[in-house]
């Protein structure tokens, strides 16, 4: 297994991470789940992500069952930031009582002393992130977390946070289809200050594996099943970009998927991608990527490509965009 650092405090993790959000949503049981991560781990990935508020809580409880026994092999990851009531979201929240509250409670769930990695899940326009920095500050400082992120901040919100706790790693979403970090100065601020990046959706939701198209079907419990590029017509036009990459995959005697998180990785020596999947088969096709090298003239060559076709549809529904960049 490659490694790299995400940010400049000394966070080291396997250079493909993976992400647990599927568990729970995939008709998986808890059972499923624990045999699936210890697997990952045997494959020599190392750093795992999740949330409160997936399930919610019910992916914490699988990911601290599965890894539990060999904690300190592994670097976790988890977020804050939802206002959950009752088994439901009810909007953002990251008052500093709630921070605490919620930590302490993933904590638990996670079976572990530490959290690695304490993300923000979204900003919260109603606390300053000044007010958020020195909680989880304060978190780092009682041993509770070893290292602070954001997810989908903007580019002011995480400098201004940077300047009170040093920010190790933005999430993002970031892939051949979804390059809008490139252009709103995320990338270039990440860079600046040191931020490692970690992508999720590296794979465009399952999309750039090449495996979908209009005739798929999702279940309702299937995040797709809303999402505006996932569309009957949106899959049909966007099967486009597919047949452009597929020339690349020929020529290169790999995989759709592979050439994706390839590509993504030539990027940015501090660029960790979490691609999620519950197949075995998935699972070692992606740790796959690592093993292709690109040429700085295939790199520009899948740019090029991938820059003359036109998208069709939003990452996320409009109501679900407005949360992010704040």
């Amino acid at each position: 297994m490659q490694y790299r650092s995400l940010g400049k405090q000394g966070l080291k993790v396997s250079a493909l991470g993976y992400g647990c959000m599927g568990w729970g949503y995939s008709g998986g049981t808890k059972s499923d789940a624990v045999t699936f991560i210890r697997q990952v781990v045997d494959q020599g990935v190392n750093f795992f992500d999740t949330a409160e508020v997936y399930g919610p809580y019910e992916n914490e409880e699988m990911v601290g069952e599965a890894l539990s026994p060999i904690r300190n092999q592994v670097i976790l990851a988890t977020k804050f930031g939802f206002n959950i009531i009752d088994g439901q979201n009810k909007g953002v929240t990251s008052k500093p009582d709630h921070i605490r509250k919620v930590v302490d409670a993933s904590l638990k769930r996670l079976k572990t002393d530490y959290i690695d990695l304490l993300y923000q899940h979204r900003v919260d326009p109603n606390v300053p992130i000044e007010d958020v920095a020195g909680t989880v500050k304060e978190l780092i400082q009682a041993g509770k977390v070893k290292y602070f992120g954001m997810s989908e901040a903007g580019v002011k919100t995480l400098r201004r946070a940077h300047a009170v706790q040093p920010v190790s790693a933005l999430q993002n979403e970031y892939s051949l289809w979804t390059r809008q970090i490139e252009t709103d100065g995320i990338l270039q601020t990440c860079e600046e200050l040191g931020i490692g990046l970690v992508p999720f959706s590296p794979l465009g939701r399952g999309f750039l594996t090449g495996t979908l198209n209009a005739n798929s079907q999702f279940d309702p419990k299937d995040l797709r099943s809303v999402f505006p590029r996932f569309t009957v017509k949106a899959m049909e036009k966007n099967q486009g970009l597919i047949q452009l990459l597929q020339q690349i995959a020929e020529e290169k005697k790999t995989t759709l998927a592979q050439i994706a998180l390839a590509w993504l990785l030539a990027q940015k020596p501090w660029i960790v991608p979490i691609p999620g999947t519950t197949k075995m088969h998935r699972l070692t096709e992606n740790i796959g990527s690592l093993n292709i090298s690109l040429t700085p003239e295939e790199i520009n060559k899948i740019r090029k490509k991938v820059e003359t076709f036109e998208v069709e549809g939003n990452r996320y529904p409009d109501a679900v965009l407005a949360m992010t960049g704040l």
